[in-house]
Formats: structure tokens, sequence, C-alpha cells
């Protein structure tokens, strides 16, 4: 394992992300992706990838592969319907967690569900702790423990209940679902990435005090990047749904 000696965070706004928009995908992209791309921007600790998409009614991705990735897929609004070569099939929506281990290969397709609503989503991509793995695929309704509040495990390689498993054991997803002045402390790790899916949050910092940060408000669509256990706390300013990956170690790329 291999963790940071200093502290530091890191903003970026909504605005500030690579933007794909084809017609019936308008996709923002917080790290280098397709044929967009930055060095500087590769990932924050092992999260590769994370597309926020808008996906038309009707439309989507047809069949293409994948290979020695972790791919989670999380529904913000509509329904997303997956297809795969493995004979998996599944239609999510809020709530319900999706993983695609890609391993030694996989083709599959995701379509809107719906012909007449738009679908928003979360794709996020985490390198695997090891390549040529059997392709899998699984789903899980975390609503129940999303409701009762606080930090909730999604995905995680470190065998957390209730979760979608990933293959690597240094890296955890969690979201929370934010009540209105409702306070959470950030978990701690080397590297962590804190994205606001829905609604407002001000952040303070424990280890980084001063006006410039303590107060600063992330709205929908920004990010927060923390490296080496930096202490963080957020404030709901109104409801708000916040996506957290927390990982022990850059990805190497």
């Amino acid at each position: 394992m291999t963790t940071t000696t200093s502290t530091r965070a890191d903003i970026r706004r909504a605005r500030q992300r690579f933007h794909t928009d084809i017609g019936w995908l308008d996709s923002w992209h917080s790290f280098s992706f397709g044929h967009h791309f930055n060095p500087n921007e590769l990932g924050h600790g092992l999260l590769i990838v994370s597309n926020d998409d808008v996906v038309a009614p009707g439309g989507g991705f047809g069949s293409h592969p994948h290979a020695d990735m972790e791919i989670v897929t999380w529904v913000l609004d509509g329904e997303l319907e997956h297809r795969d070569s493995e004979g998996n099939h599944g239609v999510i929506g809020p709530g319900l967690a999706q993983r695609m281990s890609a391993g030694t290969g996989i083709v599959h397709s995701e379509f809107n569900a719906s012909s007449t609503a738009p679908a928003r989503l979360v794709q996020m991509w985490v390198v695997p702790s090891q390549t040529g793995i059997t392709p899998g695929y699984e789903q899980v309704d975390v609503t129940d423990r999303l409701d009762a509040g606080g930090w909730v495990a999604i995905a995680s390689g470190q065998g957390h209940e209730g979760a979608v498993t990933i293959h690597q054991p240094g890296a955890v997803m969690w979201v929370a679902r934010m009540g209105e002045r409702e306070r959470l402390d950030v978990p701690r790790a080397p590297y962590v990435h804190v994205f606001v899916a829905t609604g407002t949050v001000a952040v303070d910092l424990e280890d980084l005090a001063g006006d410039q940060w303590n107060g600063t408000t992330l709205n929908q669509g920004d990010a927060l990047r923390l490296t080496g256990e930096q202490a963080a706390a957020l404030t709901a300013l109104e409801r708000a749904e916040v996506i957290v990956w927390e990982s022990d170690r850059q990805a190497r790329r």
C-alpha cells in the first residue's frame, strides 16, 4: 500500500469537466476519456473514469467491449437497461447498484429503458487489483440503507455488507442522501474523490483552515479531490446526493 505524505484539497467545478454532446448523449467527464485527454487528468486514486451522463429517451450505447476494468453504474434519474455477452440482463434505477467486472473481456450494451423520459447516471471505472479474471455482473438494491441515512457502502473491495463487490481491495464507493442542514464527515483515505450528484453542500476542511476553504460550496457536478488523509466535512445546504470514492493509492496508467 502506498500513502501520501502531505494533505491537499482541490476543487473541480462542473463546467471544468470535459464535455461530449452527441444528441442522444450529453456527458460530462471528470477525467480524460475518449478523445478528451489531459495528462494531468488521468484519475484520482484508483478511480480513473467518472462520467456524468444524460441519455435521451430510447438512446443508448450499442454493444461494445471492455476488459480488465471494474465498472460501477449509479442511476440518478430514470432507468438503464443492461445486456452483456455473459447472458446478464438487468434494468437499474435510483437505489440499485450495478457492477460489471470486465476481466478477460466482455461485450455489453446500455440503453435508456424509457422511450419518453431521459435517464441520468454516473458511470465509474476502477482499476482492478489483478487482470484476467472471469467476467462478472452484480446488481444490488441499497434503497433501504440509503433511506436510513449516513454514508452507505455501494461498491467495495473490502467486503462491506450489502455492497456490490469490486475486485479491488484498495477502493470503496460511498453514497449519502443528505437532508437539508445535515452534516457528515467525509471518509478519510490517501485519496478521496467527492462528487456532488445533486444539490449543494458546504465544505469544511479541518487541516486546511482558512476563509479560502471553509464554507466553500459545491454544487451539482462539482467535485472535491482530497489527498493525504485530509479531514473534511460536508453540510447540505439543501437536499443533496453525494458520491465518494476512497482509494489507498494512485492508479498507474
